[in-house]
């Protein structure tokens, strides 16, 4: 009897360490499933709030441009609203911001790529600007509990490991960006040698080929044809002589030609629709107002912002509007409403020196006006009342459409712009 008791609490003894062992082993399987399972959710969070930015929505007919350039790269920290990247289409640059603070994680096309509305452009993951990248933290905590069993004094090779990826990722990122800079300077034009007789070719940039395009459908649509005057800049040179500074001191902007030129075209064209006008299929569409487009030369061609109901403005409210619209084009900060929609221009050709220039009509409009800058006004001996004088004297050109302007109305528009100008009081009675 005793004999199978302790046969019996021997086999229980057995039972009972192997029901430990199991219970512990699934204790122990449970335990790794949760930390894959935690490890699984912290992952797959960090990826569902990464978010992809496309191309955004163009203005009007734009469905595509260039990537002309990355601000920023992969592992950069960026701010709400900051830049990222910049898109130049065949009218203005656009630029694309990040939505959110963040991190960039990768980045889905290259510089002088064409990208097109509603492509992937790249992939940012959320946080604050600034803060460090989120994997080295992750590789940080097995770090510190295996820590917890080694001296202070004693340097954890694990700590080390940490670093080591952190200092790689620095210097692949110094060894990218080099490269780049590289390439960046291997696209500038080389100098010629002397003897060379070498040539480079560089591609055009989308906003020249929409010139050389407009440029040469204007040519083929419409009906030029260029008359000349000149104008006496003595009454004009006086009165602004006599208070640019004032001006100036007052309205913090400079008393230029361009306002009155701006002001007598306004002027001229109410008593000549016909320059104001455009053609539309079998009709002629004429404009109650006056949209007066003003060239702009710009470090990518010539673009002509806009300068509305210019017909209600007085010469401070004109020089203001266009030295606005001249800093926006230098600065590559114009947008597609600033340009679309003039009904007349004017261009200043005298600016780079020269004297006389017949300029191309921009479609739809029936005429354009060049005149001459300062610097381009020339001294000349005139007849004043039977006297032989010298005067100041610009020339002035204007292109239009024959097939809405006839040569009367043409050289009646531009006798008007002269009178205006050589007794600039006149634009007070009108």
């Amino acid at each position: 009897m005793l004999s199978k008791r302790i046969i019996a609490v021997a086999r229980g003894r057995g039972l009972l360490r192997a029901h430990n062992i199991q219970t512990a082993a699934i204790s122990k399987s449970w335990s790794l499933t949760a930390n894959h399972a935690r490890r699984a959710q912290f992952h797959s969070s960090r990826l569902l709030q990464a978010e992809t930015v496309k191309v955004p929505q163009m203005p009007e007919s734009i469905s595509e441009g260039t990537l002309k350039s990355w601000n920023k790269q992969v592992g950069d920290s960026v701010a709400a609203d900051e830049e990222i990247a910049a898109i130049e289409t065949d009218k203005i640059d656009i630029a694309v911001n990040a939505p959110i603070s963040g991190k960039i994680v990768q980045l889905l096309a290259n510089e002088e790529d064409t990208v097109t509305v509603g492509q992937d452009l790249f992939i940012i993951e959320p946080g604050e600007a600034g803060e460090s990248p989120a994997p080295p933290k992750q590789e940080s905590k097995p770090a510190e509990t295996k820590e917890e069993s080694v001296p202070k004094e004693t340097p954890s090779p694990a700590a080390d490991k940490v670093k080591e990826p952190v200092k790689s990722k620095n210097v692949e990122k110094a060894a990218a960006k080099e490269p780049k800079r590289e390439e960046k300077s291997k696209q500038e034009p080389p100098k010629p040698v002397a003897g060379s007789r070498g040539e480079t070719r560089v591609k055009m940039n989308r906003m020249r080929l929409r010139i050389a395009e407009r440029l040469k459908e204007s040519q083929n649509a419409a009906a030029s044809l260029t008359t000349f005057n000149e104008i006496d800049m003595s009454s004009l040179m006086e009165m602004r002589k006599k208070y640019k500074d004032a001006v100036l001191k007052e309205h913090d902007v400079k008393l230029g030609f361009m306002s009155a030129f701006a002001k007598a075209c306004s002027l001229a064209l109410r008593e000549i629709p016909a320059a104001n006008a455009y053609i539309e299929g079998d009709e002629i569409v004429y404009h109650d107002f006056v949209d007066l487009s003003v060239a702009v030369a710009t470090p990518k061609g010539l673009v002509t912002p806009v300068v509305r109901n210019s017909e209600g403005m007085n010469f401070v409210d004109i020089e203001k509007e266009i030295s606005r619209l001249g800093k926006r084009a230098r600065d590559g900060k114009l947008t597609l409403e600033d340009m679309a929609g003039g009904t007349f221009t004017i261009s200043n050709g005298g600016v780079f020196g020269s004297l006389y220039g017949t300029p191309i009509i921009n479609l739809p409009q029936s005429a354009v006006l060049v005149r001459q800058s300062m610097h381009a006004v020339k001294d000349k001996p005139v007849v004043v009342d039977g006297q032989i004088v010298i005067r100041p004297i610009m020339v002035v050109a204007l292109t239009y459409d024959h097939r809405i302007l006839d040569g009367r109305e043409a050289v009646t528009f531009l006798v008007k712009v002269k009178e205006y100008i050589e007794d600039p009081r006149k634009m007070l009675l009108a």
